[in-house]
């Protein structure tokens, strides 16, 4: 078990002593009166369904992974601000950030210079990730906002037999509210601090016509802190050239976005649509810039527009069409002795896919999928160069291909009795292909207990980044293969009674031709298939549902994840991971409070250093229907003002980690209409 310090100690009793007489006065005196609390409970009276696992229906039980559900009733209750806040929450998950980008790390695996290429976001169904990067932008940068979320699934391990590339570790589907949802107007504003302001104006129904449509906007715009400091940059204790200003940079960590989301379904199509723009400083002299200059900045702009068709042709058979078109486009300001460095990415693609799903009678009961994608990349575009006086530095252009095919088979061999077979094969016109099989035996012994026995294999495809990018201080390297992942694992979960949920989970990977970033020489680096991999871990986690409307969950992750080669352990992968999450009714169902805290280990940094473990607790308080449509919440993050930093990657040496906020507070308020 993670060694818990005396301050965490006080931490853990502080925020029971604070709760224990909201718990008791909820349990003698709070009843649920309310429909939303009616399908809260139902969450384990019928067992939940989830879609991203087997791209159709089908209970967690049955799906062949182990699967976690965050709904936007937990989003609310627990003040989650993005996509990042929403991972970190969940067992065998973590985040990190460099105070530009967030990145997740799942299962002991999380390189501080990965752009989370090792995760599939799909929203809706429909890939985010990019194709420069292949990145999985889950912050401020991220494509949707969390308001228009319904509920997210979380489906660890490899997921590359039925959705191929970046499916390594875990897909994450995200699932976005509807019209009827809504019903009219929604509009919603925030304060926090740092000057931080967001405002949302959402609408949304269904009419009588049979259409129904949401559109939403949303504006943010936040200063970050005025001033921030690092030591390694102050004179006093650095002979880095770039050390100025006592190591103080002023006016830099500034943050601002905005996005546009629209979903009009009419019968069988639906036609989906979704915009970010997002320019963030950057306060940490990245990249070898000039340090306390505002100047140095990144913007992420990111769209799709998505037109799916799902029709059902009787005795449960099923099609799915969709076509879709993406575009992403980066822009990084890099200042260097106050000479402007612009680094440029563009990319614009466009696919479709088509899936067949049916029930089939050979021997047994079976459910098979039957799918086919393509998709066309169109442009990869890179470019460098210094604006005044003009220096040419990158100019590459690029175009791809990548066709798939897939099959899985869901085989009923007794009534307590299921195999999942799948399997894939996807082709890449730049190194060929590569084919990923899926097993799953699930057993369920008696009635709410279920035993899984799992194994996949996926693999990461060289981006356009790591393949092609070249400039006086990296050489492009267009030889580099497809990683490739093996995971064996078996669940356990448990339903006991209508309220608690029970899982337990261990697992071993191993990763072969892990792209890593070497010395090519003094000063000058590469990306090469270098590294083997090896991980084991184990999960547990319980959650319960009380008739008094209290909710939680506590889970506990250990996991050691090695450089096969040396030995050693791997950066930024914590050893130790604990969470408890839970929410109190304290006005029968107005007004609840939601208390949430989170232990990491110490974890290694790039430099061979370690960061301190921490422990960090959020509270939330938010009441709904005070008035008709009104809705209101306060959050306060990281409520003790706990110091700790993240590992970076070698971008931002000589720093090899970065303080994150202390306390920060944030007020909300929604109202529909």
């Amino acid at each position: 078990m993670p060694k818990i310090k005396k301050q965490h100690l006080g931490c853990i009793a502080y925020a029971a002593f604070l709760l224990f007489p909201l718990i008791v006065n909820a349990e003698s005196e709070v009843r649920p009166s309310s429909s939303s609390y009616d399908e809260e409970l139902m969450l384990f009276k019928d067992i939940p369904s989830v879609y991203g696992a087997s791209k159709y229906e089908q209970k967690v039980t049955e799906a062949p992974s182990s699967v976690s559900i965050v709904t936007a009733s937990e989003i609310k209750k627990y003040g989650y601000r993005t996509l990042a806040d929403i991972l970190r929450s969940v067992r065998s998950f973590y985040v990190t950030n460099d105070r530009n980008y967030s990145y997740v790390g799942v299962r002991g695996f999380g390189r501080p210079e990965d752009y989370n290429s090792r995760i599939l976001l799909l929203i809706d169904g429909h890939r985010a990730n990019d194709n420069i990067y292949d990145s999985a932008q889950i912050g401020t940068e991220a494509i949707i906002d969390v308001d228009l979320i319904d509920r997210v699934e979380i489906i660890r391990g490899p997921g590359s037999s039925l959705y191929g590339n970046n499916a390594f570790f875990a897909v994450v589907n995200v699932i976005t509210r509807r019209g009827r949802a809504l019903k009219g107007a929604e509009v919603s504003g925030e304060a926090g601090r740092y000057d931080t302001y967001k405002g949302r104006a959402t609408y949304g129904d269904r009419f009588r016509n049979g259409l129904e449509a949401i559109v939403s906007g949303t504006a943010y715009d936040s200063k970050g802190q005025s001033s921030l400091y690092f030591r390694e940059f102050d004179p006093a204790f650095s002979s880095d050239p770039r050390a100025t200003n006592n190591g103080v940079t002023n006016h830099a960590d500034y943050d601002r976005f905005h996005s546009f989301f629209t979903k009009d379904s009419f019968q069988d199509f639906t036609l989906e649509a979704a915009y970010n723009s997002r320019t963030k400083g950057i306060p940490t002299g990245a990249f070898g810039t000039d340090f306390n200059d505002p100047g140095n900045k990144t913007l992420d702009t990111r769209g799709y527009a998505d037109l799916r068709y799902e029709h059902s042709l009787g005795k449960q058979t099923d099609v799915t069409a969709r076509v879709y078109y993406d575009y992403y486009e980066y822009y990084g300001d890099y200042l260097y002795s106050g000479v402007l460095n612009k680094d440029w990415a563009y990319g614009e693609w466009w696919g479709g896919d088509l899936k067949f799903t049916s029930p089939f009678y050979l021997f047994v009961n079976q459910r098979a999928i039957i799918g086919a994608e393509y998709t066309d990349n169109l442009r990869q575009d890179q470019k460098n160069y210094d604006v005044q006086p003009y220096n040419p530095v990158l100019d590459d252009k690029r175009s791809s291909r990548i066709w798939a095919g897939y099959v899985q088979d869901e085989i009923t061999l007794a009534r307590n009795m299921l195999l999942n077979l799948g399997i894939r094969y996807d082709h890449y016109s730049t190194f060929g292909g590569t084919t990923n099989p899926r097993l799953a035996f699930i057993y369920t012994p008696v009635e709410k207990s279920t035993l899984k026995l799992l194994y996949g294999s996926a693999f990461r495809a060289p981006n356009v980044f790591e393949l092609y990018y070249a400039s006086s201080t990296s050489l492009p390297n267009p030889d580099l293969l497809p990683e490739k992942i093996k995971t064996y694992e078996l669940v356990y979960e448990q339903y006991l009674g209508d309220h608690l949920r029970a899982t337990a989970a261990g697992y071993y990977y191993k990763i072969n031709n892990l792209i890593n970033q070497t010395n090519a020489s003094p000063g000058v680096t590469i990306f090469r298939n270098l590294e083997q991999v090896e991980a084991r871990g184990f999960e547990m986690e319980l959650e319960n549902k009380w008739t008094s409307g209290i909710e939680g969950r506590i889970s506990y992750t250990l996991q050691k994840t090695i450089d096969k080669q040396t030995g050693e352990t791997l950066t930024n992968s914590p050893e130790h991971l604990a969470k408890l999450n839970i929410t109190v009714p304290l006005l029968r169902d107005k007004l609840f409070a939601g208390i949430e805290e989170q232990y990491t280990s110490k974890r290694k940094t790039v430099a061979g250093d370690y960061t301190r473990d921490f422990y960090i607790t959020n509270l939330t308080l938010y009441s709904q229907r005070l008035r008709k449509g009104l809705d209101l919440s306060a959050s306060i993050y990281n409520l003790f003002d706990t110091k700790y930093g993240d590992p970076v990657s070698t971008d931002l040496l000589p720093l090899d980690t970065v303080q994150q906020d202390g306390r920060l507070y944030r007020l909300k308020l929604t109202y529909a209409f």
